[in-house]
């Protein structure tokens, strides 16, 4: 995910910075040094792991309690798709 992609992504959700920080666990400055992908003049790399959180709030989920979604149970492992 590029800088430009993370703002859009804030953006189409309709999320201030700081509201954006407390959905992902983070702190404000940290949305600011993703969106313009770089902290004391080198670059930031946005984790897989807010990747992956950003994806499911535009998905719709908040939160997760670490049980079984059942609409992907159905689904094959990754691993047997290939």
């Amino acid at each position: 995910m590029r800088p430009e992609q993370f703002k859009a992504w804030r953006r189409s959700l309709g999320l201030k910075q700081k509201e954006a920080a407390e959905y992902l666990g983070l702190k404000k400055r940290m949305i600011q040094y993703y969106e313009k992908g770089k902290r004391d003049g080198r670059p930031v790399e946005i984790p897989k792991s807010v990747r992956l959180a950003c994806f499911a709030l535009k998905q719709g989920v908040a939160d997760y309690n670490g049980e079984r979604i059942l609409a992907f149970e159905a689904e094959p492992a990754l691993s047997e798709k290939k």
